[in-house]
């Protein structure tokens, strides 16, 4: 068995591409009698002639043709697998978490803006709600979060705050039905607050739908099936604030908090924080 070599088979690839040995040489850091070797020692291996060397310039025979097709395949496979092996880790982690309410639309800007920053340092995302989150936060298991809640915590900082909305389907009708039927995750925080002010006001409720999949929410809320909360702003795509004239009763203001892990000062954390406080802070 004949194994062929990667870097004859460039050397082949390079003359093809920059017409002619000399400058070959130069592209590869080679002399012109390596590249040369390189060529005829490919010819020896197979038992053919690659190039055409009666003429004053360089030219590919039959074979060498043949052969060029797959030395390009080879060189850019061989280049491919390296690359992906020894491809650098980042230079740093960075674990932020976001509570799945607020994801859109500010946090892919925050990301990207932070990327062309930071291009070494890699940012996961957990999305998950405010009191899942606080609980990993706890642990260490997130550099930074963001929560939505009505107070706010020692060693945290607000944002924004902003009023919670009701949200139902563009031109939905299912906010006047009695009992309102509502849909909502298990552990939101908008829950409670949401129970508290109907049964203070004095609507009859009902729970459509407790999941803890936001697009099974989404879904139903959209169909007209029932309505969900939502802080202005972000709420999502397919759902629209309720125009209900004093019907359903208010919210509490909410505010959007930062956590930021305690003795982490690194200057990627620090440009990801501003980033959120920049964007998170816009109305």
């Amino acid at each position: 068995m004949r194994n062929l070599d990667i870097a004859t088979l460039r050397a082949l690839v390079a003359v093809a591409d920059a017409g002619g040995v000399t400058r070959a040489a130069g592209f590869l850091n080679l002399t012109q009698s390596a590249v040369s070797m390189q060529l005829k020692r490919l010819e020896e291996l197979l038992g053919v002639d690659l190039l055409d060397r009666t003429g004053r310039g360089i030219a590919f025979t039959a074979n060498g043709d043949h052969l060029l097709k797959y030395a390009r395949r080879m060189v850019a496979m061989n280049d491919e697998a390296v690359t992906k092996l020894t491809v650098q880790e980042p230079a740093a982690t960075l674990r932020l978490g976001v509570p799945h309410d607020i994801v859109y639309p500010a946090i892919p800007e925050v990301l990207k803006q932070f990327n062309a920053a930071h291009p070494s340092v890699r940012v996961l995302l957990e999305s998950s709600n405010t009191r899942t989150l606080k609980s990993m936060f706890a642990k260490g298991e997130c550099d930074i979060i963001l929560t939505t809640e009505t107070k706010l915590d020692s060693g945290g900082v607000t944002l924004a705050e902003r009023p919670l909305r009701w949200v139902g389907a563009p031109g939905g009708a299912a906010w006047r039905q009695r009992p309102l039927s509502i849909a909502y995750g298990r552990l939101c925080t908008f829950r409670p607050q949401a129970v508290a002010a109907l049964d203070e006001a004095d609507i009859g409720w009902q729970m459509l739908l407790e999941t803890d999949n936001d697009s099974a929410i989404h879904a139903t809320v959209s169909a007209d099936l029932a309505i969900h909360t939502a802080i202005e702003g972000t709420e999502p795509q397919n759902l629209t604030p309720i125009k209900h004239g004093g019907a359903l009763p208010e919210l509490p203001e909410q505010k959007i908090n930062l956590y930021q892990a305690e003795g982490k000062t690194s200057e990627a954390l620090l440009s990801l924080v501003r980033f959120l406080k920049n964007r998170m802070g816009k109305n």
